[in-house]
């Protein structure tokens, strides 16, 4: 019998070697960690500025910034330098502010708020001041006359005077209450005119003793600013203020469409401005009841960083995807460089987005352009998308993305790449944080915040094949939406709130709300407040009749949600926050912050990756594959394959 036994189990062994458990030891043993290289690569710009034949541009989102030297006579790049970490903690990654003063280039930063001088005779870089902590912004920088730079910083909401002949720094205080942006500035001999983001006002500010007025008040919040002969530009949305320095002979010409990105005067008081969301060119001179379309855009549905007029007949533009043109204004004709054929040095950008079409293609938005790995071939390709695709989703054989900062849904083809616009979601909506399709009513749903100081976001609710959107405004009083979640049945949606929307005015809601929308009858079914205190809900996903909810500014806590009851049946900690995905019937999040962090939620949050850095744009994301454990993520700025198995030890990932 023993032998009868012993054979038995002899010819069981192969099987209980590669049963389950066997099988799931031998998958974790094996590498979890599959890297391809840069997940998002880009040429995108944010500062420029021209000197003596040359122009001078910085790159948006690498670390370090690259400061590129541009031979205007050529067309090409000739050197290239960066811009050095500075004291502060934290690293800058681009710059809007450049000015130019005393044949030196001066250039402020972000998201280090700090001030630094480019010597194009010496190619001498030399950081010279900071302005704040991590986290901050030198958003606009102009040079007076006598050389003496202004700088207009976030989130304070101040301007700061420095003169390069000493290093001396002069703060002018609060402009506005409550204000966090200047995001303009300009200056003549007397006077610093300041363009306040949220509270829409022109201040002027008097050099010599520092005193403030307020010029005007404008219909949206100040982007752009510009002086010339005693009178004062500002651009306020679609809105033109034209007035003099004393604050009298107010004027105001509406673009009719769209919203004033930059401006520049010419010396017989000509304004040349250009617009968003087209990128075309306007004009206007003091007298003008409206604007005169000067030429169609030299690089379409692109944002302006500097218009800059080389002589009387060229208008010469800088496009923050990363191209420079110049404009015939005699002939409207242009001409648009790529400034990456040019010799930029591109490099890796923070991605904004992912979307996996399994067994196809990897999608990743980045700064105006989007990156393709196929699965197929393992090639790489990249094109121009119109703006920043904050959001994807997958509807039949396209990709639908919402786009900052116009506010604008595409759809991209899966088989061609074709971009087309299905429109702007428009009141004020330019801020689309997320985006999915209902298969039940056919519907896309987007949730958006408001640009500038305003409280209420919306729910659009968008027909793909009759391109009709449908904004339901304020759908949660007083807050904005930043994420939502389709019910698993279909036809309604889940919408987490924020009470700060979009910044700069004091909040009415003290706790961030979650509400179900019917998305046939078109109205609000219900809203609660799951915590009591906490403003901002970062992500939330239904699964398994539970609402789960990461919230952003309240140290990473998470909570589940019983949706018949309303009430939190489940809540932790993270080490940040992210986006949810629900996988094989488990809930799993990727986070910000401590390394960037892989969870699965139940009970608790189990630690299932570490290591995989913190360099999303937007929100960190998982991207699974159907059947599997596999997911699609960054490590780092890479863009890398991962596995995520509960049977397996949690994953640490190295650089």
């Amino acid at each position: 019998m023993f032998r009868t036994l012993l054979v038995a189990l002899t010819a069981l062994l192969p099987t209980l070697l590669t049963g389950p458990a066997a099988r799931a030891a031998t998958a974790c043993d094996a590498p979890a960690v599959e890297r391809f290289g840069p997940a998002s690569v880009t040429g995108a710009i944010v500062g420029a500025a021209v000197l003596d034949g040359h122009a001078y541009v910085v790159t948006r989102g690498l670390k370090p910034p690259v400061l590129a030297d541009i031979d205007l006579a050529t067309r090409e790049v000739v050197r290239s330098v960066t811009l050095p970490d500075g004291p502060a903690a934290g690293e800058p990654e681009g710059a809007w502010a450049t000015a130019v003063s005393g044949g030196k280039v001066y250039v402020g930063t972000y998201p280090v708020p700090d001030l630094y001088s480019f010597d194009p005779a010496t190619g001498v870089v030399e950081h010279l001041r900071s302005f704040g902590a991590n986290g901050g912004f030198v958003w606009s920088l102009a040079a007076a006359p006598d050389g003496t730079l202004y700088a207009g910083t976030y989130p304070d909401g101040r301007v700061r005077e420095y003169v390069p002949a000493t290093g001396e720094v002069r703060d002018f205080g609060v402009l506005a209450q409550g204000e966090r942006y200047v995001r303009a500035v300009a200056a003549d001999d007397t006077y610093v005119y300041a363009g306040l983001l949220d509270k829409g006002k022109l201040v002027r500010i008097t050099r010599a003793d520092g005193a403030i007025k307020e010029l005007a008040t404008g219909p949206a919040g100040i982007g752009a600013v510009a002086e010339h002969d005693g009178r004062v530009l500002a651009a306020a949305g679609g809105t033109l203020i034209d007035v003099r320095a004393d604050g009298t002979d107010e004027r105001r010409v509406s673009l009719g469409s769209g919203t004033i990105d930059m401006l520049t005067v010419a010396g017989d008081g000509t304004v040349y401005a250009t617009s968003r969301p087209d990128g075309a060119v306007h004009r206007y001179r003091t007298g003008d009841t409206a604007f005169a379309k000067v030429a169609d855009p030299p690089s379409p549905a692109d944002e302006t960083r500097r218009l800059h007029l080389a002589d009387e007949h060229t208008l010469l533009g800088f496009a923050g995807s990363g191209g420079m043109w110049s404009l015939d204004l005699s002939t409207g004709r242009s001409t648009l460089t790529d400034l990456i054929e040019a010799g930029l040095p591109a490099g890796p950008e923070r991605p904004q987005s992912m979307l996996l079409v399994n067994n196809r293609a990897v999608y990743v938005g980045g700064h105006f352009s989007m990156e393709v790995r196929d699965l197929r071939t393992g090639e790489r390709r990249r094109f121009r998308m119109p703006g920043e695709p904050k959001d994807l989703v997958r509807r039949g054989d396209k990709i639908y993305a919402a786009i900052y900062p116009s506010g604008q849904i595409v759809s991209v083809d899966l088989r061609t790449d074709e971009v087309r616009s299905l429109g702007t979601l428009g009141h004020g909506q330019q801020r689309p944080w997320d985006i999915e399709y209902d298969r039940v009513t056919d519907k896309i749903v987007v949730a958006s915040a408001p640009l500038g100081a305003a409280l209420e976001g919306a729910l659009s609710v968008i027909d793909p094949g009759t391109g009709r959107i449908d904004v339901y405004k304020g759908v949660i009083p007083d807050q904005s939406l930043m994420s939502l979640s389709l019910d698993p049945r279909g036809g309604v949606v889940y919408l987490g709130g924020d009470v700060l929307g979009g910044g700069g005015t004091p909040p009415v809601a003290t706790s961030a709300s979650v509400a179900a929308f019917d998305l046939r009858a078109r109205r609000v079914l219900w809203q609660v407040d799951p915590v009591p205190g906490f403003r901002t809900f970062q992500d939330i996903k239904a699964h398994d009749g539970l609402l789960y909810g990461v919230y952003k500014r309240d140290s990473g806590a998470w909570i589940a949600m019983d949706l018949a009851t309303k009430r939190v049946v489940r809540q932790g900690r993270l080490s940040g926050y992210g986006e949810l995905t629900v996988h094989r019937g488990r809930v799993f999040v990727s986070t910000f912050f401590g390394g960037g962090n892989a969870y699965e939620l139940g009970n608790e949050a189990k630690l299932r990756a570490t290591g995989l850095g913190d360099e999303w744009y937007t929100n960190p994301q998982l991207h699974f594959e159907p059947g599997s454990w596999w997911a699609w993520a960054l490590v780092g700025r890479d863009l890398a394959r991962i596995r995520l198995d509960p049977r397996c030890p949690a994953l640490t990932i190295t650089p």
